[in-house]
């Protein structure tokens, strides 16, 4: 086992309990056995879906008909980089990672035995064992951090700036909701959302070279930082009937691919009427509640493509080569950097919405 002379026995740590009940505790290290990775966390994002755990979301912790995806207490975080501290048994042949390498890992540890996982569908595992929501799998807001045996793990070129590389997982996710749309050469593509996730949407989207790219979102700031990310049309839904002005930007057919990075049920309904006939949806929020549309526009008037996104597959490498060649703003992006100390703070702030893009936590 290969390692650094120096890895206390205990951290600092942010533990998940309940709802509201986040504590600043010291817990052990952990000890990386066969085939495992120890990082010190170097920078940790703060996701949307982060606070909607926080805040109680039925999602994250059960309700009469859902179990809880929170398996609490556990440390959350599931955006990070750290620095490679040490290697268990076989992990430097198997990753090709040295002591002291940047590196991320796939929000996801596959079980590998499940039905989607052996045909090759891992990131939909029937085990689901997601970074910072459960026990196998502990999060980021922390001094240190385990990858576990079959994690899948990148190194991160150190011209990547810390804060700037704990975007990589929520660019990988925009880059796989943006493969899911389908995009083609001659498309209007309307991207919902111009928070972290949507601005990475917008520059994957731009990739792929459709005819043009139209955001929309209810702060004139954001849809600003949407053209410098890849937009080419920016459109404030609260200033402008955005139904009514896709429709005359496309000779009242609507939009080709629509997706809704928002979060908002309107959202939903509002991109179901500025689609065309036959065009594409895509749903990627994390809904704090269950929304309800008419499934007759989806069916019997439009045939709409629905489509679904979840996590970043086979994403990461894309990610990393797009945060190289420089395709986002990303000082603009990252726009708050807290110690972990200061981690009630930089929820709130997240919460709020309102004065911040990307939050990142800096143990």
């Amino acid at each position: 086992m290969n390692s650094h002379k120096t890895i206390p026995e205990v951290m600092k740590a942010i533990v998940a309990y309940a709802p509201h009940d986040y504590r600043l505790e010291e817990v052990p290290v952990p000890k990386p056995g066969p085939g495992e990775i120890l990082v010190k966390v170097k920078s940790a994002g703060i996701c949307a879906s982060d606070i909607k755990c926080y805040t109680g979301a039925p999602l994250f912790w059960g309700d009469e008909n859902r179990t809880a995806y929170c398996e609490a207490p556990v440390i959350p975080g599931h955006e990070f980089v750290g620095e490679v501290v040490e290697l268990g048994e076989g992990a430097k042949e198997l990753y090709h990672l040295e002591i002291g390498d940047h590196a991320v890992s796939e929000q996801i540890v596959p079980c590998g035995e499940c039905r989607y996982c052996k045909n090759g569908h891992y990131w939909m595992c029937n085990v689901h064992d997601i970074y910072g929501f459960h026990q196998r799998t502990q999060g980021a807001w922390a001094e240190y951090m385990l990858f576990p045996k079959g994690a899948f793990n990148f190194k991160v070129p150190k011209s990547i700036p810390l804060h700037h590389a704990a975007f990589i997982e929520p660019l990988a996710c925009s880059i796989h909701a943006v493969e899911r749309g389908d995009i083609k050469y001659q498309d209007t593509v309307v991207i919902a959302g111009c928070g972290p996730l949507g601005l990475g949407m917008f520059a994957a989207a731009k990739m792929k070279s459709p005819a043009r790219i139209i955001a929309l979102d209810m702060q004139d700031e954001r849809l600003e930082l949407a053209l410098r990310s890849g937009a080419d049309i920016g459109i404030n839904v609260t200033k402008e009937n955005a139904v009514k002005k896709v429709l005359e930007l496309t000779d009242g057919y609507g939009c080709d691919v629509y997706i809704e990075a928002t979060g908002h049920p309107s959202a939903v309904e509002q991109g179901l009427n500025m689609i065309r006939k036959m065009g594409t949806f895509v749903e990627f929020s994390v809904m704090r509640e269950k929304v309800t549309v008419d499934w007759t526009i989806i069916g019997d008037t439009k045939e709409l493509n629905i489509h679904g996104s979840h996590l970043g597959p086979n994403c990461y490498p894309v990610a990393i080569r797009m945060l190289e060649q420089g395709l986002l703003p990303m000082e603009e992006i990252v726009t708050h950097k807290f110690p972990l100390t200061d981690y009630q703070k930089a929820i709130d702030l997240v919460a709020d919405g309102l004065t911040s893009v990307k939050v990142t936590l800096e143990p």
